[in-house]
């Protein structure tokens, strides 16, 4: 059996414990005959927590089928639905194969086949006509990197555009509130890992739902359950894992932060906080024990809209049981009270003294339990202005300081950031040259002025970081290239080249690249992971916090009200600020993640209608009834689908899936056309969930 692996023509390099003379396609794994049909064993770098180890199957060049392996014990050979189709993705009819120029309307999606040589040509041209005549400065690379690895993100690309000195990106539209809690908190300590769930006697779901993201939590959470562990969850909806809740509080988005204070305020009044670990291991117990004062029971519930005795047993339960884990996600964030809310949460093992004890603790993100620093990229970031990603569409109208190139990769800006319509607007602009950098046909590649065809992660190089378990592994190229698709390293290393930003003696491609990044990784992780694909994980992989790990602050502890914060903070940190909604717009929707996509991520395959989930109580007040037409609205825009009516959402919210596209709705807006671009409290993430709109009827879905 023998796998091919598609590399660059250059010497010899030693990787997975094998000498590489690098021809075009080098022959691996040779056995006494040759199979039409393998397996390749690769990792998921996806926009998942569990960052699973893969066995591809490939017959005649083709990818037959995806299936998890036990090579990371955590995924124990099981996917999720969504990367076991991403074959349809890999050779699907929306897939790009080839540079292109945009020929009709911006929108239209109408393009010309070019060559790579008139592409670049054309990009650098206009990347230096823009420079001269505006400035670095009208340069933007947009992109997020969610799905990617240390390899296709933050590479040769971070390297160009700072030596451009373009503008830069906050990059903050995802976890950048809890990023901030954690870090300032903790210093952003390793977390609990999955497999210690199942030592808890009690957990504590908060703002996730990891039947849909991080499947492999749920079988640990059973594991606790069966050996008689309560469960909470704490969410608006009625995820999978609620129906199976001891206690189960569908909160009204946006207040987590004064029902988390109400818990801080009855373990402060009422005796249950650990006052010699406090005195021991944290500062700033007071200033938050005087913010969560005026929290009772029963103003917190009210300002929910859950019951008050139910808030009282979750914080007597949570209180009086050990191990305690919290598992803190990233729903709770995506509102104006983000930041504080998540900081208020992730204060609560420590108040409570839940540390130091196998299954106890929190949970959050262990991407940064490696110690892993970017010092790959070839220049300094410019002092140059700052442009927060959830305010793209606010960027691109900006006349004062126009932004003129815009190279979008890694992201699919106009269904995953914020005011929709007014994205639109900028990208419909004749004066603006924007270069999509893609897999598929986007709906913000077809604004493009010139599209790129890039290498999947079936196709290239990568090294998958998990944020949920202790994983570190290299991926592994598993089919050759479709079309004429290229990585980011040959694209970017290509346009230094070009813009005469190269420097001698610097990677060249994507081997090359890889190869740079495992020399400068910390060791022994990139001798581990060039020998046999795979780190060993650290502090045992099962760390206890305040035994195997500690807070990674300054003075080795937590704290509890970082001065930095709080005057970031509009209000001041733990200072809640109220509903926005109104008499106009009553109701709150959200976007969760689904089952079917990773973000934007495969929304392009065939699915099932999509509709607007809302509680029979509001459909009742409007006189809908489930399949019904609806029209969607607020200042910003409206969405028009069909609506299901169903109990799994708490009244006075509605849910749209995330990461739809525009061919979901009828009228080609999703939620993000209703959300306005407003920033949280900290961290400058985005307020998803501050969407506030009326719903009625339509006389028909179109």
């Amino acid at each position: 059996m023998y796998t091919a692996w598609r590399v660059r023509k250059d010497p010899v390099y030693l990787i997975g414990g094998s000498e590489w003379p690098r021809p075009t396609y080098i022959a691996m794994k040779p056995a006494t005959t040759i199979a039409t049909d393998h397996t390749v064993a690769t990792v998921c770098p996806l926009d998942c927590p569990d960052s699973c180890s893969l066995e591809v199957t490939v017959a005649d060049g083709r990818i037959t089928a995806i299936d998890g392996s036990h090579e990371n014990p955590v995924t124990g050979g099981y996917i999720c639905a969504k990367v076991r189709r991403f074959g349809e993705r890999q050779y699907g009819a929306d897939r790009l194969l080839y540079p292109a120029i945009r020929k009709g309307p911006k929108g239209a999606g109408s393009f010309k086949r070019v060559s790579w040589d008139e592409a670049l040509s054309v990009i650098a041209d206009r990347i230096r006509e823009a420079r001269d005549a505006w400035g670095s400065e009208s340069i933007l690379p947009y992109s997020y990197g969610g799905s990617n690895g240390l390899l296709t993100q933050d590479t040769s690309d971070a390297t160009l555009f700072r030596r451009l000195g373009a503008s830069r990106l906050a990059r903050t539209v995802c976890a950048a509130p809890t990023g901030a809690a954690n870090l300032a908190l903790y210093g952003k300590m390793p977390s609990v890992v999955y497999e210690d769930f199942a030592e808890a006697k009690i957990i504590v779901i908060w703002g996730a739902n990891p039947s849909a993201s991080g499947i492999h939590l749920v079988p640990y959470i059973r594991e606790a359950k069966h050996r008689g562990a309560r469960l909470v969850v704490i969410d608006p909806r009625t995820t999978p894992l609620a129906k199976q809740a001891d206690i189960h509080l569908a909160v009204r988005p946006g207040t987590d932060l004064p029902v988390a204070l109400a818990i801080h305020r009855y373990l402060f009044e009422e005796g249950h906080a650990d006052t010699a670990f406090l005195a021991a291991h944290t500062r700033g117990a007071d200033r938050l024990r005087e913010r969560a004062r005026p929290w009772t029971f029963e103003r917190a519930a009210h300002e929910a809209g859950i019951d008050a005795a139910a808030l009282r047993a979750t914080a007597e339960a949570y209180a009086s049981t050990c191990p305690a884990i919290i598992r803190c996600g990233w729903g709770q964030e995506r509102n104006r009270n983000g930041g504080s809310a998540s900081l208020a949460i992730l204060a609560l093992p420590a108040v409570a003294g839940k540390f130091g004890v196998r299954g106890g603790g929190y949970t959050m993100s262990n991407s940064a339990s490696w110690g892993i620093t970017r010092t790959w990229i070839g220049s300094e970031e410019p002092a140059t202005r700052v442009i927060n990603m959830n305010q793209l569409g606010r960027a691109l109208e900006d006349s004062d300081r126009p932004v003129k190139v815009l190279f979008v990769y890694n992201n699919n800006a106009v269904v995953t950031s914020p005011d929709q319509r007014r994205i639109l607007r900028g990208l419909e602009r004749e004066d603006l040259f924007t270069v999509v950098f893609e897999q598929v046909m986007t709906d913000t590649a077809r604004y493009a002025d010139i599209v790129l065809p890039a290498t999947t992660f079936l196709e290239g190089y990568e090294i998958a970081r998990s944020y949920g378990t202790l994983s570190l592994r290299l991926g592994k190229p598993v089919v050759e290239a479709a079309g004429e698709s290229r990585s980011n390293a040959e694209v970017f290393g290509e346009l230094l080249e070009r813009l005469e930003l190269r420097h001698d003696g610097e990677p060249s491609g994507e081997l090359e690249e890889m190869l740079a990044v495992l020399t400068q990784l910390p060791q022994p992780i990139g001798a581990e992971l060039s020998e046999r694909g795979a780190a060993t994980p650290p502090h045992g992989g099962r760390p206890i916090q305040f035994v195997d790990v500690w807070p990674l602050t300054p003075d080795r502890k937590v704290n509890l009200f970082p001065e930095a914060l709080d005057a970031e903070a509009p209000e001041g940190l733990y200072a809640y600020q109220a509903d926005p909604g109104t008499a106009a717009f009553p109701l709150t929707l959200i976007s969760p993640a689904s089952e079917r996509t990773i973000s934007s991520t495969l929304a392009e395959l065939p699915r099932p209608e999509v509709r607007l989930l809302m509680h029979p109580d509001d459909a009742a007040e409007r006189g809908l009834t489930d399949g019904d037409a609806i029209r969607m609205f607020n200042a910003l825009g409206e969405v028009r689908c069909s609506v299901t009516v169903g109990a799994w959402i708490r009244p006075g919210t509605v849910s749209l899936p995330k990461g739809l596209w525009r061919r979901h709705t009828a009228n080609g807006y999703t939620a993000n056309a209703l959300v306005p671009d407003s920033l949280t409290d900290i961290g400058g993430g985005a307020c998803f969930n501050d969407a506030r709109v009326q719903v009625e009827r339509a006389t028909s879905v179109a």
